[in-house]
């Protein structure tokens, strides 16, 4: 059973759900898809529905295997569930999943230890390359690596993936079929298993051996899947077979939120559920409790008409500024203006003041980033890149830590914060921070974190209990919000939210970005557009630039769409021949 506070029943906690989240988080059988809109709370109902299963007697909280796509994900899960006192039930990735069965059950089946995981698929590439005498670059390798992964998910043959004609840099279809081929054997002779092979390995375990079937259906009995649009063919297969013949299975997802197809996702498999399962119950949530009733208005014209989009319904009530969508001569006088808006923003030129952690800027690839750094260095605002060093990896955390651990030895008359801060003065903290911009200002952002945290603690705690808390958070990738503007791509950014949200380079051959040539193409470009969106809680501001050079860039047909009924035209910069968007 769920330990819980005494004298307080779990059930009480469903009546802070809305309608619809309550009837998703309390049908805990039969299979049920909750098709869920950014911000409306998927989080909330996945771990009450989980809660509300056990507390009611229906789960065994080791016998649930709730299953995410990244690892800082499944740390949430659990974390959340721990705190509704919840504990025992299995939060992982597919891979952690299939990996952990894999090692389970191959000494039995294989009579030996399971093989190992190949640590650089790229430097094997390489070498399987050189037994073909081929001298592919880097980034060709790289992209083969992709499409090897892309062939696996999809559940491929290489003969299946040579008929298709693909090509990746100047190596041909035929060639290519032969280096997957060299990589193949590389790795077999090496006894070794890539990351899609662990679960295509696991697959065919199961499938092969009934005692390994029956015993993982007998451990997990109920089964949840978040992001359940961006699952691909081999993993909805794995799912099907973890499953077997039962039928108590929860999907959440939204096939609007589907961005990764380029790895195999495929949305079908969320909006067909009430296909594969007649009797399914299907609850859709579309009331947004993140968003402004301005952004969504943005973010439902995006959508509008498109297979599986929901139509995101406002709650909140405080009045927001209307959406902007500004126009600018080049890429410098972009990053410029943007930058100035930012400060204007930190500093409450226009009335309500922001935090540097409240304001984002998103964009569609990396190579982005670096002209926005600089104008926003110019303008004295520290950044962090998501995507980059996660902070728990961080040389200066970790040192941090340390410190903090081994100054718990010595007793001190000090308070607890008063301590923490003189082990970080102890590794070249100071109370004023360095100019923005380079690794000194990051170092010392990550410290300031830390002693934020600290402060937060109170006065009863320890540092030794400190210490080992930050631990659990790094196991959990339990990350805390650094006090910086955040700088991310589109893909970065997704679970993520903002106050103020910049969303730059909203131009045709960048969002869309160039290569997606196909109508599937651009409507992905559409979704990662639309995720952008959704990640603005208050402010939402757009922007594009006409470039420069003898290619000069249009809007995106993106904000055609949306309309100027939706976006108010910012006081850009002018630019001459420039369309307004409009209907």
């Amino acid at each position: 059973m769920a330990r819980r506070a005494p004298g307080i029943r779990f059930v009480s906690a469903l009546e802070a759900l809305d309608t619809a989240q309550r009837q998703a988080a309390e049908i805990v059988r039969g299979p049920v898809a909750v098709l869920a809109g950014a911000g409306t709370g998927k989080t909330r109902v996945i771990t009450h529905r989980i809660a509300y299963g056990v507390e009611e007697g229906t789960y065994t909280p080791n016998r649930v295997l709730a299953l995410t796509f990244t690892s800082k994900a499944a740390g949430e899960l659990r974390g959340r569930l721990r705190a509704m006192g919840v504990v025992g039930v299995q939060a992982r990735t597919f891979h952690a999943a299939a990996l952990a069965q894999l090692n389970y059950f191959w000494p039995t089946v294989a009579g030996d230890t399971a093989p190992k995981i190949v640590d650089n698929k790229v430097r094997l590439l390489a070498h399987a390359a050189d037994t073909m005498r081929l001298r592919p670059d880097t980034n060709t390798l790289r992209d083969v690596a992709s499409q090897i992964e892309w062939r696996k998910v999809t559940m491929r043959s290489i003969d299946d993936y040579r008929a298709l004609g693909r090509t990746v840099g100047s190596i041909g279809a035929d060639a290519l079929a032969d280096l997957m081929r060299a990589y193949e054997r590389l790795k077999d002779e090496r006894r070794q298993l890539d990351f899609e092979d662990v679960l295509l390995a696991c697959a065919g375990m199961i499938e092969s051996e009934p005692r390994v079937a029956t015993s993982i259906r007998e451990q997990y009995r109920h089964f949840t899947v978040d992001e359940y649009q961006d699952v691909s063919p081999l993993q909805n297969r794995l799912l099907e077979l973890w499953l077997g013949r039962r039928r108590d299975i929860c999907v959440v997802g939204d096939a609007s939120q589907t961005i990764y197809s380029f790895t195999g996702a495929e949305a079908r498999f969320l909006l067909e559920f009430g296909t594969r399962y007649p009797d399914a119950t299907v609850v859709r949530l579309e009331r947004n409790y993140r968003s402004a009733a301005p952004i969504l208005g943005v973010a439902n014209a995006l959508m509008r008409g498109r297979p599986g989009a929901l139509r995101l319904q406002p709650t909140r009530e405080a009045p927001a500024p209307d959406p902007t969508v500004t126009a600018y001569a080049d890429d410098e006088a972009e990053a410029n203006g943007v930058a100035r808006r930012i400060r204007d923003l930190l500093d409450g030129a226009s009335g309500e003041r922001a935090a540097p952690g409240d304001v984002a800027v998103l964009y569609r690839s990396h190579a982005q980033s670096a002209p926005l750094q600089q104008a926003l260095a110019r303008q004295g605002i520290a950044t962090n890149v998501l995507g980059g060093t996660r902070f728990f990896d961080m040389p200066e955390v970790r040192q941090a830590i340390m410190a903090i651990r081994a100054a718990a030895v010595a007793p001190t008359d000090q308070g607890f914060a008063d301590a923490v801060r003189d082990v970080l003065r102890g590794l070249g903290h100071t109370d004023d921070a360095p100019d923005a911009g380079g690794a000194l200002r990051g170092a010392w952002e990550a410290r300031q974190t830390i002693l934020r945290l600290a402060e937060d603690e109170g006065e009863q705690a320890t540092l030794r209990g400190f210490a080992d808390s930050l631990l659990a958070r790094a196991k959990d990738q339990h990350e805390p919000a650094v006090r910086t503007v955040t700088l991310a791509t589109l893909h970065a950014a997704k679970g993520l939210e903002w106050p103020h949200v910049f969303l730059v380079g909203a131009s045709e051959g960048l969002l869309p970005i160039s290569y997606a040539s196909t109508l599937e193409g651009v409507d992905e470009e559409r979704r990662l557009a639309y995720v952008g969106i959704t990640r603005a809680e208050t402010s939402l501001s757009l922007s594009w630039s006409a470039g420069s050079g003898r290619s000069p860039r249009k809007p995106s047909r993106f904000l055609e769409e949306i309309g100027t009924d939706t976006l108010r035209v910012g006081d850009a910069t002018a630019i001459a021949g420039a369309r307004r968007p409009s209907r």
